[in-house]
This record gives C-alpha cells, sequence and structure tokens, in this order.
C-alpha cells in the first residue's frame, strides 16, 4: 500500500545555527503530516541528536529514493559539505553550505521527486559571504523557478499578511509602492488562499501611510498607487478592500473581517505577525510562505538564533507548523491534478 503523505524536503539551514536541531526534535512529529526529508549534512545532524539529547539515528542517504521514514531514524539527503561544526558564527562555508541544501531541494520539487521545500532558517551574512545577490530565500526561489510575480506571506493562527517588498530599506520599499506592483502582490494573494482552501478570498489592502493618507493630507500614494491597484483586482472579480488604515487592519485581519492583508513593506506585516507568534512564552511560531512559485515552499518565521545555537533550547513549533502547511498545500494541488503521490509512484 503506498503512502500518501507528501513528501517534504526540508533543509537544515546554517550550520552554525538553531536548523539542525529544531529538525530533530521536531521529526517524529512531523511524520504524522509528511514524509520528511532532510537535505543537509548528516554530521551536522548527527551533532545535533546529542545537542537535543534525542535517541534517534541518522540514515545518510544519497538520493530520494533511498529514503524511509519512520520513527527510529531521521533521513538526511547527505550533502557532505560541513568540515566542522562552530554553532554561533558567521562563516563564508557555512552561507555555501546552507545555499547548496536550498539549491538541490529547490531542484528536487522542480522535478517532481518531493512534493515540497520547507527551509529552516539561513544567515544572509554568511549567504552573502558566499557570493549569493539574495537578501535571503525568497529570491533564491523566485530566479531558481524563473518567477517574477511572488510575495512572502506570513501565517500566524488567524492572521495572514503578504507583502510588496521585503528585505529592501524602507526608503526604497516606498518607491516600490506602485499600482502594478500592488496589483500583483494582489492577484498573488488570492491564487495563494485558493489553494490553501479559502474558496473566497477577502483581502484587505493596507495603505503606506499613517491612516491610509487621511484622505490625501498625508500622502499621494493611496490616491496614485494602491487604490487604482483596487480597482483593478476588483473588476477582475478579486474580493478587495483597500487602502485600509494599517494601526487597525491587522486587528480586523486578526478578528475574522478579512483572510489576508496586502501590506506595503518588511515591517508593516511582520509586526503583528511577530506579536502574535513570539507572545508566548519559548515558543515560536508562525509560517513564511512564498506564494507564486511552481513549487510549495513554506519556511519558519525566525531566524539562525546564534545566540542559542548549540544549547538545545530552541523550539520547533514553527517548523512543525511550516511543514504541516507545506504538506496540507502540496496535498490540495495533488489533489487537483492525479491525486497525492505515494512512495509506489511519481518516483
Amino acid at each position: 500500500m503506498s503512502d500518501t503523505r507528501p513528501l517534504v524536503a526540508v533543509t537544515m539551514g546554517d550550520p552554525a545555527g538553531i536548523g539542525s536541531e529544531v529538525v530533530v526534535a521536531a521529526y517524529r512529529e512531523l511524520l504524522d503530516a509528511a514524509r520528511p526529508l532532510v537535505v543537509g549534512d548528516a554530521d551536522v545532524i548527527r551533532a545535533a541528536v546529542d545537542v537535543v539529547d534525542s535517541d534517534l539515528a541518522v540514515a545518510s542517504v544519497a538520493s530520494v529514493d533511498g529514503a524511509s521514514f519512520d520513527r527510529d531514524a531521521i533521513p538526511v539527503l547527505d550533502l557532505g559539505n560541513v568540515d566542522d561544526i562552530e554553532y554561533g558564527v558567521v562563516r563564508e562555508a557555512y552561507g555555501a553550505a546552507s545555499l547548496e541544501y536550498v539549491e538541490r531541494a529547490i531542484d528536487l520539487a522542480i522535478s517532481g521527486a518531493v512534493d515540497a521545500i520547507t527551509t529552516a532558517p539561513i544567515n544572509k551574512q554568511a549567504t552573502r559571504l558566499a557570493g549569493s545577490q539574495h537578501a535571503g530565500h525568497t529570491g533564491l526561489l523566485a530566479a531558481r523557478t524563473d518567477t517574477d510575480d511572488y510575495s512572502m506571506m506570513l501565517v500566524e493562527d488567524d492572521l495572514r499578511v503578504t507583502h510588496v517588498s521585503t528585505h529592501v530599506p524602507l526608503r526604497e520599499a516606498c518607491d516600490r509602492v506602485t499600482e502594478d506592483a500592488v496589483l500583483s502582490t494582489v492577484e498573488v494573494t488570492d491564487r495563494a488562499l485558493r489553494e490553501m482552501g479559502v474558496a473566497n478570498p477577502e483581502i484587505a489592502v493596507a495603505g503606506l501611510n499613517p491612516h491610509a493618507s487621511d484622505g490625501g493630507l498625508l500622502g499621494e500614494t493611496e490616491a496614485d498607487e494602491i487604490r487604482p491597484a483596487v480597482e483593478r483586482a476588483e473588476a477582475a472579480g478579486i474580493d478587495a478592500d483597500g487602502p485600509k488604515s494599517p494601526d487597525t487592519v491587522y486587528v480586523q485581519a486578526a478578528s475574522g473581517d478579512y483572510d489576508c492583508v496586502v501590506s506595503m513593506y518588511h515591517d508593516q506585516g511582520h509586526i503583528p505577525i511577530k506579536m502574535l507568534g513570539f507572545s508566548g512564552g519559548d515558543a515560536v511560531s508562525g509560517v513564511n510562505v512564498t506564494i507564486g512559485l511552481p513549487i510549495v515552499r513554506t519556511s519558519v518565521d525566525h531566524g539562525t538564533a546564534f545566540d542559542i545555537a548549540g544549547d538545545g533550547v530552541a523550539s520547533e513549533a514553527s517548523l512543525v507548523d511550516a511543514v504541516e502547511l507545506a504538506a496540507d498545500i502540496a496535498r490540495r494541488r495533488t489533489e487537483t491534478t492525479n491525486g497525492p503521490r505515494g512512495t509506489e509512484a511519481g518516483r
């Protein structure tokens, strides 16, 4: 009998960060929703087993076909690209290794060898030292999948947000709020919500300026760029509303009035999400989804946490949420085509 759980490639992240230990800590819980295959370095995962005091064995595999998924051993597609482990440090070699994990996972998803990918955190300083021109995962994913229209969606309980721009200086972010950019983000948001099972998405579009410019008293971007984009989205049959005052719209969305808020820049969307996801003590929740891609990609909503890496105290909650959401989206995609793929088919 085939196993219909989606196969999710889970990248290990920066070897100096908490990625490896949260992957190990989460592994058994991930098995309920998915077949999680770690893409990383087997020796780093073995060290993480000791860090979190786990009884898991590590099964090093050379290909997806060689992986098995049970409660006793964590399968690792071993790229063998880490010579030594020193937690909490920025190294060019670690940046190069973490990029290789992501690139391999993307290629596996493009080829159909895996159903989705979930990424543990990388360190942007390390990847920049390694020669990456991208500020993080999102740009790399878009470039490697040849995708032009995409966005970052953050999910925390009932609140979802997407972004017109992310990792750019604030002055540049303001310049990126154009009618076409806002419309593109609304469109990919609508498609992504439908993939997540929201039949009739209701999307709020935040303003850029305080109080959404207060009728033009505080700026012209809302009238010149955002409102025309909303009108075009409405004409195309999308239930979009805005521009909405940024200081209240996230509360409205979290209360159920909207299915997602299109945010104009990074912190506008991230702050409300992290206020919810980081407020429960040591457990950090929340999921990052790259929408608009031809593949399914989710990620944890936290960084490498160099200050606690190697201590065995990092929370795996966000990774569990991310893999579960990746599996759910992948399942919905495959059920609309040929049905879920099992271990006996599609490899």
